[in-house]
């Protein structure tokens, strides 16, 4: 089942990574009026980014196991000691924000890949259904990426390309690299890293 969903997988990944891509595209390519659409983007950045772990991805990783909890205060811990250590090396307040948003933000990308991955070796309507959802946040992520990392004090062709690295790429790289361990991964091992990204998602969604 898992060979034969790996064209699914990789469609749906490069898809993925295209939506993301293009949301990037856009806010570098039409400054002045995502500059003024970029508090109400914030806004909805920590939205999703609260309400994501919250009342999806925390709740289905407990359902797994219950350690997940711990799993999402050390990616809480895991995102506040990496803005630390940033801060202390760049003295840059803004520029550890920057970095370490972009830094959450691509955990989750190379996650979301892993997700197809786990989804379509269930079923392909089951892959399908769960990766069109994530899909269709894709272009706002790329947006928020962009624009945290302009807001970090990151030269704009510069943050383009760390945003494209960090939010586009890393979905396809995390569904290729699942593919080949994905039957082995049992369901409390897959709860306790939804669980760490949970709280990752958490902290960046308080510093947005």
């Amino acid at each position: 089942m898992l060979q034969g969903s790996f064209a699914w997988i990789a469609l749906f990944a490069f898809l993925a990574a295209t939506v993301n891509a293009l949301g990037i595209l856009v806010v570098f390519r039409y400054r002045e009026q995502a500059e003024k659409l970029t508090g109400y983007l914030m806004c909805f950045a920590a939205g999703v980014l609260i309400s994501t772990p919250l009342m999806i991805a925390l709740p289905a990783a407990l359902e797994r196991d219950p350690r997940s909890g711990f799993m999402a205060l050390g990616g809480f811990l895991f995102m506040f000691f990496s803005n630390k250590v940033i801060r202390y090396y760049t003295h840059e307040e803004a520029l550890a924000f920057g970095i370490t948003a972009a830094q959450g933000i691509a955990v989750h990308s190379f996650v979301d890949g892993i997700v197809y991955t786990v989804t379509f070796e269930v079923s392909v309507l089951v892959g399908v259904l769960s990766a069109g959802g994530l899909v269709a946040h894709e272009f706002a992520e790329g947006v928020i990426t962009f624009l945290v990392l302009v807001k970090g004090g990151v030269n704009r062709r510069a943050a383009m390309v760390s945003a494209f690295l960090m939010a586009s790429l890393t979905t396809p790289l995390g569904a290729f690299v699942a593919y080949p361990f994905v039957r082995s991964l049992s369901g409390g091992t897959l709860g306790l890293l939804l669980g760490f990204v949970s709280g990752v998602l958490i902290y960046v969604s308080a510093l947005t």
